[in-house]
């Protein structure tokens, strides 16, 4: 069994039922099923042979989700890559990855042109959209996608070219701790991540999914398989920079379920929300980044009735835990439980687990954690350890954590963004969380800049809310009451907008790349 059989099963169970709606089209389980099959067929008609890499660089879309289910039909391992990534990104992941072939648009395409010499393992390559036809590197073919699926191919699925352990799916990280890594995550890891997922959230065939974010982003690839599963509908947007439209889709389409990142729980809170009722919603999810708690409050009460899920995830395992909406005031700020089926827990720096309230590292263990990272063991051995099971991986995540004495959660920080300064460590997000609290604050991020006397200094950088009058003064001031005075801001920058990643984090990458605020501190 493998993660096509979502697919599959949702198709025979209900082969009329909306799968998917996107650009103002709607796509039946039955419709897609036979598509991927089609798809399947094609690929294995080619050459593709089980474990073969196959490259998807195509935006949220009708044409991503069938080649995804395509390749896995086929035996092959996809590789979805954001559309907006450079032609620089996108090469290096092709070629890491030793994809056999790619789907894409023929821009895409195009732009690779100069980098062919690069790509000699690419054997063929499937545009979509009948514009044009681009040429291919020396040794392989171009194809038309839209042929491949057309009526002609078997619309029935091929035998099956894998088993539960082979890989899924080659997912890359941001690249933030030192070069994108591709995550190898199984056929069982997916299946048991979707399963886990569905159970916490009560998926059901009547749900109404929208989702906004990025397929090459495991949140919003695991918004595919948790609907596929439960045989829900799927509603893509492929941007979520215009919140008036993402509104009026939640009422028109009487979506159930809204996973969103932090940025856009910001310009959710910006529109009006009370104009609307919402009377379908069920479920808000936030993952990516740690809400505030002030935030969490104000969806709370924007979507009163609404239930409101702050989760916790990797792309080494896709989710670690979630707060059950009826904790949220018992333990406000946790990022909750392990989901159902695994286990996570604090360790102190002999490997010991911590006591309760103290600060260590997050362990990960589960039918979920990663393989491992494509072609770098020494990677993995950084961060995968053996565990008590016979076989089995502890995922050692980074992010530093505490928990309380009932077992909830809370995010303290990165390891690697831990600010030092005057001899004392900062935890960006704990000055974060304060600030965030002041009603004019729309957005914060908090890091540290090289400083000649203390060594790093502690530097925030503030979005406000529209019509909002605040200065630094005020913000150290505030913060003077609330924080320790070596954790108080020394510099304060006010922005328009913050940088973001393709995932929808605020990017500190980007900040720091900004030598502004160093030279303030020099």
């Amino acid at each position: 069994m493998g993660i096509e059989q979502f697919l599959e099963n949702s198709a025979r169970r209900a082969p009329d039922k909306t799968a998917v709606v996107c650009a103002g089209s709607r796509y039946t389980y039955q419709q897609l099923d036979e598509q991927a099959n089609r798809l399947a067929h094609t690929l294995i008609d080619a050459g593709l042979q089980p474990g073969d890499r196959v490259g998807i660089c195509l935006e949220s879309s009708v044409s991503a989700i069938v080649s995804i289910f395509g390749i896995l039909k086929a035996g092959g391992v996809f590789t979805v890559i954001n559309p907006q990534t450079t032609t620089r990104q996108l090469t290096h992941i092709l070629a890491d990855s030793g994809a056999a072939a790619l789907i894409a648009r023929g821009g895409q395409i195009d732009a690779l042109a100069a980098r062919w010499s690069q790509l000699t393992q690419l054997k063929i390559v499937y545009v979509v959209g009948r514009d044009r036809t681009p040429i291919a590197p020396r040794g392989a073919r171009s194809a038309s996608f839209e042929d491949a699926v057309a009526p002609g191919a078997p619309a029935v699925p091929p035998e099956q070219r894998h088993r539960d352990g082979d890989l899924a799916a080659l997912v890359y990280t941001s690249g933030s701790t030192g070069g994108p890594k591709g995550v190898m995550l199984s056929h069982a890891n997916m299946m048991a991540a979707a399963a886990a997922i569905c159970a916490y959230l009560e998926n059901t065939p009547e749900d109404v999914i929208l989702n906004v974010l990025p397929l090459a982003f495991t949140y919003g690839l695991g918004q595919i398989t948790t609907a596929f599963r439960a045989g829900a509908t799927v509603v893509l947007e492929r941007s979520w920079a215009y919140p008036r439209v993402v509104i009026d889709t939640i009422v028109r389409e009487h979506v159930t379920g809204f996973p969103l990142v932090p940025t856009i729980a910001t310009l959710l809170l910006q529109q009006n929300l009370q104009a609307h009722g919402f009377p379908y919603l069920r479920y808000i999810t936030s993952a990516a980044a740690a809400l505030s708690t002030s935030k969490i409050q104000r969806l709370r009460a924007a979507f009163p009735g609404v239930k409101l899920y702050s989760m916790y995830g990797l792309t080494e395992c896709q989710r670690v835990s979630y707060l059950p909406p009826d904790r949220i005031d018992a333990h406000p700020g946790s990022v909750g439980i392990p989901i159902p089926g695994s286990e996570a827990f604090v360790v102190d720096e002999q490997g010991q687990r911590a006591a309760p309230g103290a600060v260590g590292e997050l362990v990960v263990r589960g039918p979920h954690v990663m393989k491992g990272y494509w072609n770098r063991p020494e990677a993995t051995a950084k961060v995968l350890c053996p565990g008590p099971a016979p076989g089995e991986a502890t995922l050692y995540t980074g992010d530093l954590f505490t928990a309380d004495e009932a077992g909830f959660l809370y995010f303290v920080d990165r390891k690697d963004d831990m600010i030092k300064t005057r001899g004392e460590k900062v935890a960006p997000r704990q000055v974060e969380e304060v600030i965030s609290r002041l009603p004019e604050v729309a957005e914060v991020a908090v890091y540290g800049v090289p400083d000649e006397v203390f060594g790093e200094a502690v530097a925030a950088v503030v979005t406000l809310t529209q019509g909002a009058s605040l200065t630094g003064e005020g913000i150290q001031r505030y913060c003077l009451e609330h924080l320790e005075a070596f954790m108080v801001p020394k510099i304060v920058d006010f922005r328009d907008a913050m940088p973001t990643t393709m995932t929808g984090k605020v990017s500190r990458r980007a900040l720091r790349a900004d030598d502004r605020l160093e030279e303030a501190c020099a």
